[in-house]
């Protein structure tokens, strides 16, 4: 499934080739993802102009605010296998190309999801108000993000720390790799409860985070099963990865075997020496 930073490098892909076109047409083929297409969709953005891409944890956003148009955003989500590809308007569809944005460049977005379990939505109004966005965790590359926070988030939870992480209501875009690395990097077991850990912990697992995420960012997200960056282009960060899919595996930093378990019905794997 795409994780935060596929969407953003899905995001940086695409804008260039978007930012300050107007949409020309938009064509639905198949308005059965995991929520339906709005029907009225192609009406409400024929001709809206494009002036940025914008991300809130794994929802692409095109916000449209135009004066004597339909003001509101469309809400993009890749689900678990999709993809967002810019294409020559107007080319042949694939089986499962089930949306494509025309704009004026002579270009489409096209949205391509084996499984479905995309979106495509249109909130009126501020994105924030939408009930997918509406009580979200902070992004964890910001400032609002820190150790004190989620170590005062964190107070009286009994719920494993991998678990305590990947809750959007807490951070969102921390999923089930990013944390595994996160975790293991800042010595922390995915298994300690969440409320028995002590701030400075909890200060370097931000930072952790923070560089974990930045990271596979700039090297284009990471690469698993089917996921392709906006510009076609696979991420490399998987190269990279420490511990996660490596259960079994000798630990990088001290030899000890690392140990594969379910957390929250996820593959997690830690060290059992490097990890307390």
């Amino acid at each position: 499934m795409p994780e935060l930073p596929e969407v953003e490098t899905t995001r940086r892909g695409i804008e260039p080739h978007l930012q300050g076109r107007r949409i020309s047409r938009v064509v639905v083929r198949h308005p059965m993802l995991r929520w339906p297409i709005p029907a009225d969709l192609p009406q409400l953005l024929s001709g809206q102009r494009i002036e940025q891409i914008e991300r809130r944890g794994k929802y692409l956003l095109l916000p449209f605010r135009e004066a004597g148009r339909a003001q509101g955003t469309l809400l993009l989500h890749l689900g678990m296998s999709g993809s967002l590809r810019i294409v020559a308007a107007g080319s042949a569809a694939a089986k499962h190309d089930h949306l494509d944005i025309e704009v004026d460049s002579g270009q489409a977005l096209r949205l391509h999801d084996p499984r479905r379990f995309g979106a495509a939505l249109w909130q009126p109004g501020a994105a924030g108000e939408h009930e997918l966005l509406a009580d979200l965790g902070p992004e964890p590359l910001t400032e609002a993000f820190d150790g004190r926070y989620l170590w005062e988030r964190a107070r009286g939870r009994s719920a494993p720390v991998k678990t305590f992480l990947m809750d959007s209501h807490i951070v969102v875009g921390v999923g089930n790799i990013y944390a595994n690395e996160a975790l293991f990097s800042a010595g922390i077991r995915p298994d300690r409860a969440a409320g028995r850990i002590a701030l400075a912990r909890y200060e370097r697992l931000v930072d952790e985070i923070k560089r974990v995420l930045a990271r596979s960012i700039k090297q284009g997200g990471t690469t698993l099963r089917d996921f392709v960056g906006g510009d076609g282009k696979p991420g490399y960060f998987q190269q990279q990865l420490l511990v996660y899919g490596r259960g079994g595996e000798p630990c990088r930093q001290c030899g000890a075997v690392l140990i594969d378990v379910r957390i929250g019905q996820r593959s997690t794997v830690y060290c059992p020496h490097c990890q307390r």
